[in-house]
């Protein structure tokens, strides 16, 4: 039998029902109130509607009465002979009728509790629930009176290709928004269906070590472990990761706080060089100093130069191969000292002025100094495995502790890329999630028009059709790009501060509503998606794995290490048969900029046998002298390859 009803629509000439709310009484003791989803049964329909809006009051005409019925004694108002009804009236938006057609007010029948069937017919997850392939992923339980309901999202309105993105907001530490990702990864990657196809992740850790340790299971409670089998899903974290981070200024401690030695197993370094940086030139330089002259010339680096044998008999006999920025910086010193030697007719190189030429050489030689242990002057970069990536697995990619410009570099580069992959489809998976928090900082609604605040807003408005996907997070939702937020398909909200609740942003939601959201406990949120005719109100439990906070307490970061010390240290990811004492004679007496080379190569090849290719790429005795990759004590001999 079905549970007796909690109430009873009514509609008066001056509150009446209509299609899109209404009015509903019930008991004082009932359960409802604000977030409640209701069902209206009536013969021939039924309706669904949340609750938005209550008030209560008694068969008074004026608070007046109340005061002389009590003689002015509010003691004496709790000993009155007979107490006075009190009227519980709530206001409920629509959500669902049917039929659908005719859409018509809302009847006078009966109001109950929605129940687990109820809450997916109201929201509509039937339509993808109940399909021959579903396409539901599970992010938290409607929960009242201890009753809860599963609550899942559409792939593919989350993920694309129908719609896409996720924006969530709320006040620094209570809105629980990194939790919020994290679960919601969790159960994307557990439940994404596969017939829509492969999946992967890319996260920017841009605060401390927020999303230093998604691969170490936390302890959760009885409670939490009970949501996620209500969910159908496996408490348990992200185990398939891969982190990366630039170097410090010495070119060998990573720059993270996930340096700890039971970590250090999937933790590889981010650094990139001429290459790599030259086409983001315009992250990296000061727009109103680079004019269209410098443009010009920096295409023509890129086009003509960089990466390819470039000949000028004007300049030296022999022909240019620029791969680095020590190659570029050599390449500017012959042009210099060309025009140089041409005296006063010597301003233009091939239609370049030599002021520009100036102006392009020390912005782009500052790249590599404000981005140092990011960006090297030579060597092999370490990239991320484009057109490897695997199916779920999740690349944090942790520029916590980088200069800012450092961190627009990063953004650029890496989104670049996803989009340049999707687009010839040989990234190795077909849908990839990038989440960005702290989204104030790079999209603000005001300031200068920047690479990066353009390259999110193409993101937010064409990344759906090649599959990859924005989820981003900020404190205040009224201070980010309208256009970047406006296209989030889905949008979560945290508990708010009553100042932002108040910009015209939020003008569509009830006084009751922003009180509760401004109230709102750790792990509840209100979700709106566009299966859902109305903000709903959900709890998620919290994630299976260790927040930053306590990651760090439990695994401490490593200290950082003597230069030796520390290449031993990255040899030994590679093969933990390396000894520290054998690379410390190794490298003593060397040059670090060899050294650094030699790592890079070595990591780039993953050899066999570690530490006999490092060895070999540090240097050889030939004659009874070291030649190494970039510098000799005396000339190489004839048939001797000093890079080998």
């Amino acid at each position: 039998m079905s549970a007796p009803p909690i109430g009873r629509v009514v509609a008066t000439e001056l509150k009446p029902s209509t299609p899109h709310q209404f009015y509903f009484w019930t008991a004082t003791e009932s359960a409802v109130g604000i977030g409640a989803i209701v069902r209206v049964d009536h013969p021939g329909r039924t309706v669904y509607g949340v609750v938005t809006d209550g008030m209560a009051y008694a068969d008074l005409a004026s608070p007046l009465h109340a005061v002389i019925g009590a003689e002015g004694d509010p003691a004496a108002a709790a000993h009155e002979p007979t107490s006075r009804t009190e009227v519980r009236l709530f206001l409920a938006a629509v959500l669902r009728q049917i039929p659908e057609e005719p859409l018509q007010p809302v009847p006078l029948g009966a109001v109950h509790l929605a129940s687990d069937a109820d809450v997916e017919l109201a929201l509509r997850m039937d339509a993808y629930t109940r399909s021959e392939r579903p396409t539901g992923i599970p992010v938290g339980v409607y929960a009242l009176g201890g009753h809860e309901s599963p609550v899942l999202l559409d792939a593919d309105f989350l993920l694309g290709p129908e719609a896409a993105h996720l924006n969530i907001t709320g006040v620094s530490g209570l809105a629980t928004k990194t939790s919020a990702v994290e679960f919601l990864l969790s159960s994307i990657f557990q439940t994404f269906p596969s017939h829509r196809g492969s999946i992967a992740a890319v996260c920017f850790n841009v605060k401390g070590p927020d999303l230093c340790f998604l691969d170490q299971p936390g302890e959760i409670s009885e409670r939490d472990h009970a949501l996620y089998d209500k969910l159908g899903l496996a408490a348990e974290p992200l185990t398939s990761a891969r982190y990366f981070a630039p170097f410090k200024a010495d070119g060998v401690n990573l720059n993270t706080l996930r340096t700890h030695e039971a970590l250090q197993h999937n933790t590889e370094p981010l650094v990139w060089g001429l290459r790599e940086v030259l086409d983001y030139a315009e992250v990296v330089m000061n727009r109103d100093d680079i004019d269209a002259k410098a443009d010009a010339f920096i295409d023509f680096l890129a086009e003509r130069v960089v990466g390819r044998e470039f000949t000028d008999e004007l300049l030296r006999g022999k022909p240019f191969r620029v791969e680095s920025f020590a190659d570029l910086e050599e390449f500017f010193r012959a042009i210099f000292d060309f025009m140089e030697a041409m005296g006063r007719g010597g301003e233009v190189w091939r239609t370049h002025h030599i002021a520009t030429i100036r102006k392009v050489r020390n912005r782009l030689g500052n790249i590599s100094t404000r981005a140092k242990g990011l960006v090297i002057d030579d060597g092999a970069p370490n990239d991320l495995p484009w057109g490897r990536f695997d199916d779920r697995t999740v690349y944090v990619v942790d520029v916590a502790g980088v200069d800012p410009l450092a961190q627009d570099l990063v953004f650029a580069r890496c989104v670049s890329k996803l989009r340049e992959h999707l687009e010839r489809r040989d990234l190795g998976v077909d849908h990839v999630v990038v989440f960005v928090d702290e989204l104030n900082k790079y999209a603000p609604a005001d300031g200068p028009d920047t690479y990066v605040r353009k390259m999110l807003l193409d993101l937010a408005e064409r990344g759906r059709y090649l599959g990859l996907v924005l989820f981003s997070a900020q404190q205040f939702r009224s201070q980010v790009q309208r256009r970047i937020v406006g296209n989030a398909g889905t949008s979560v909200f945290g508990r708010m501060d009553m100042d932002e609740l108040a910009t015209p942003a939020y003008a569509t939601l009830s006084p009751a509503i922003k009180i509760k959201l401004a109230t709102l406990p750790k792990g509840e949120l209100m979700l709106r998606h566009p299966h859902f005719t109305q903000p709903i109100f959900a709890r998620f439990p919290r994630p299976a794995m260790l927040s930053g906070r306590e990651g760090v307490e439990r695994f401490p970061p490593g200290a950082e290490l003597p230069f030796a010390d520390a290449v031993a240290r990255q040899l030994k990811q590679l093969d933990r048969r390396v000894a520290t004492d054998a690379v410390r004679a190794l490298v003593e007496g060397r040059q670090e900029l060899d050294v650094r080379r030699a790592l890079a190569l070595t990591r780039r090849t993953r050899p066999d046998d570690v530490l006999a290719f490092f060895t070999a790429k540090l240097g050889r005795r030939v004659g009874g002298e070291v030649v190494t990759a970039r510098s000799t004590i005396r000339p190489v001999p004839s048939g001797v390859d000093p890079y080998q």
